[in-house]
């Protein structure tokens, strides 16, 4: 079993900040590449950022340059921090990990709960 808690999502004024932060815990073998990924209303679901176990980033255009992506590797944690935030922001926003599992030796994609951020006034 893996298991992906998000934390720091909430109500925040455009021009604010977020910080998200993701715990993964349970059966791994090796954490690999981590992201994070929102779904707004009535959208698909999109890739924000993602980071490898190297940490090599990538970001949404969108975001490039109000978001940074990090991760601490021995805490198995990774953090969004979201700055100048904008109301088209305003999305359920989730954590995923490739991960080889300990219990099962398969890699698979494992996703957290989500957690909502909403930029409004």
């Amino acid at each position: 079993q893996v298991q992906l808690v998000e934390s720091g999502g909430g109500l925040v004024q455009p021009g604010g900040s977020l910080r998200l932060s993701c715990v993964v815990s349970g059966s791994i073998l090796s954490l690999d590449d981590m992201g994070w990924y929102r779904q707004a209303p009535g959208k698909h679901r999109e890739l924000v950022a993602s980071i490898t176990s190297g940490g090599l980033t990538n970001y949404l255009d969108s975001v490039r340059g109000r978001f940074t992506i990090s991760r601490v590797n021995a805490e198995k944690t990774v953090h969004l921090e979201m700055n100048n935030l904008k109301p088209e922001d305003t999305a359920v926003y989730y954590c995923s990990a490739n991960v080889l599992s300990s219990s099962t030796f398969r890699r698979a994609d494992y996703w957290g709960q989500g957690t909502q951020v909403t930029v409004s006034l």
